[in-house]
């Protein structure tokens, strides 16, 4: 069934508000690890480097089966596959609850990311497909913003309810929202057919280009710097956790909106570049932040929100460099950013042990140079005008 292209802002955001629902849950389900390392290492009987790679595992298992995946449900029309994607995350989720030990838990985390592997990639193909060019970064905003909005509510409030009624508990306040995704996708995500290779060999034609090759690059550089704090941000703080999660959250929902609407005013590379280069000042400053509450809250949010600028920068930018292949775009998009995440957790887990605090710091900021530098280097410029005529509507 073809899909009308809906720009009244209401009706249009009516129809994208559950993939935001979702992605919200996925969010939580992902981020709150961080969180959760004190109660899981302590009922598991592992270290917190060790808990800390159920985000790294979940990471890895995404970028593996997303492009698989993205393969096999080809056929789906985009509304099915998303319902089938949040249904795999909610089992993936009650299973995580359930299981007794360590491999089985790190098993069922893999489950979980196959579903977030499915949803999240098509659910920014429908906001693409349902939106005109010039309200294409703040529909992209909307959609990605569960997953911002999900570190300013549901990590803080995993966080609490974890260390409170146990790690447990807090997934099952995942299966809950994941739940309410489902419904919300059910209930008012129209029929959206849009034309997809079922080939995997397809699924990796775009890496021969060398802009998306530079997009990938720095989705994975940025992600692996800044989440080599974040899943370890419980180790580098001795301030009330929950508090300084909240307060970079809050500033990743400021950034992620105000980073869509300055996207369609000023073009996509001014902001990847203020993101990248803002977002590595503020981990240098770690250490400052923690020596009181008030400065790790405002700290927290600054970052939080120069840091999450750049998300619907990048999927404008993945957009525009493969107009024809907007699905595998963003799918590959989506790949790279949890690869980041896998090296995030295996190089932030092994900075900690080796080198505590100053480790991470030093690495987290030091990614975050390399990932700047390199966009500066591969990432020429272009008018905002240019950028947006290079999106087709679909």
């Amino acid at each position: 069934m073809s899909v009308q292209l809906f720009v009244c802002g209401g009706f249009m955001g009516s129809r994208l508000y559950p993939l935001a629902v979702g992605n919200f849950a996925i969010g939580t389900g992902m981020f709150v690890t961080a969180g959760l390392l004190p109660p899981i290492s302590a009922d598991l009987g592992i270290s917190r480097s060790a808990a800390g790679q159920l985000m790294t595992v979940f990471a890895l298992a995404y970028a593996v089966l997303s492009p698989i995946l993205a393969a096999v449900t080809a056929r789906l029309s985009r509304r099915t596959l998303l319902l089938v994607a949040m249904a795999v995350f909610v089992a993936g989720n009650t299973l995580t609850a359930l299981a007794p030990t360590y491999p089985l838990v790190m098993a069922t985390r893999v489950i979980a990311a196959a579903g977030a592997a499915m949803f999240t990639p098509t659910a920014s193909g429908v906001a693409n497909a349902l939106t005109a060019p010039e309200r294409r970064g703040r529909a992209l905003a909307l959609v990605m913003g569960g997953l911002t909005v999900s570190s300013a509510i549901g990590v803080p409030l995993g966080t609490w309810l974890g260390s409170v009624s146990g790690w447990r508990s807090t997934l099952w306040l995942v299966v809950g929202l994941g739940v309410i995704g489902f419904a919300g996708v059910a209930a008012v995500v129209p029929e959206v057919r849009i034309p997809t290779s079922g080939r995997l060999r397809e699924r990796f034609a775009p890496l021969a280009d060398r802009r998306v090759q530079a997009v990938l690059v720095t989705q994975l550089l940025m992600f692996a710097a800044a989440f080599s704090a974040y899943t370890y941000i419980g180790s580098l703080f001795d301030l009330p956790l929950p508090a300084v999660l909240w307060a970079w959250g809050l500033g990743g929902i400021v950034g992620n909106q105000l980073g869509g609407r300055f996207t369609d005013t000023y073009g996509p590379r001014a902001m990847v570049l203020i993101g990248i280069g803002a977002a590595t000042v503020f981990m240098a400053l770690i250490p400052i932040a923690n020596l009181a509450l008030p400065i790790a809250l405002v700290w927290a949010f600054l970052w939080g929100g120069l840091g999450w600028l750049v998300g619907p920068a990048q999927q404008f930018r993945t957009v525009a460099a493969v107009p024809g292949n907007v699905p595998i775009g963003l799918g590959l998009l989506s790949s790279a950013q949890y690869v980041g995440l896998f090296v995030a957790g295996l190089a932030g887990g092994a900075a900690l042990d080796w080198y505590g605090r100053t480790g991470v710091v030093v690495l987290a900021t030091g990614l975050g140079l390399v990932a700047l530098l390199f966009t500066l280097a591969t990432y020429r410029g272009t008018t905002v005008a240019s950028a947006k005529e290079s999106v087709p509507v679909r």
